[in-house]
């Protein structure tokens, strides 16, 4: 299993939170690409649930993560 930006960033806008297989039934409907399903069907399913993009990839960037004052813009 292995994350990109561009794989979880197609899990952002999920309903979460969400169970395991939620999230493959979100990620088959909005066309994200085949690897953000298996990356999915990988994980242990223990009934979890999962209530944000950072519980399925802890080091998903944050808006903090970005050095920009929005006051500029």
């Amino acid at each position: 299993m292995y994350w990109t930006l561009e794989l979880a960033s197609k899990l952002e806008d999920a309903p979460w939170p969400a169970s395991k297989d939620e999230l493959i039934d979100y990620a088959v409907r909005s066309g994200a690409p085949p690897e953000v399903v298996e990356n999915l069907q990988e994980f242990e399913d223990e009934g979890e649930i999962y209530e944000c993009i950072e519980d399925i990839w802890p080091d998903y960037p944050s808006k903090e993560d970005f050095f920009f004052n929005e006051e500029e813009y």
